[in-house]
């Protein structure tokens, strides 16, 4: 990553959640479009994203998941 992006990284890292989310949506409609087989439009898709983000259970946090890798 270039420093510049770094440091816009370091910014939005310091803004709360709502509005790193906002800020990832508006990042997101810059790119160009590309078939992924997937979409936040899709109805399962949502429905998915949304059991998941009600099972806590099985939740992983990111930094351990991240420190997997």
């Amino acid at each position: 990553m270039s420093s510049s992006a770094d440091q816009a990284f370091e910014v939005a890292m310091r803004l709360p959640e709502e509005d790193r989310v906002a800020l990832i949506g508006r990042l997101l409609e810059t790119m160009p479009a590309r078939d992924f087989g997937l979409s936040l439009d899709t109805p399962n898709l949502l429905e998915e994203l949304d059991r998941r983000f009600t099972d806590q259970e099985g939740e992983i946090r990111w930094a351990d998941l991240r420190a997997e890798s």
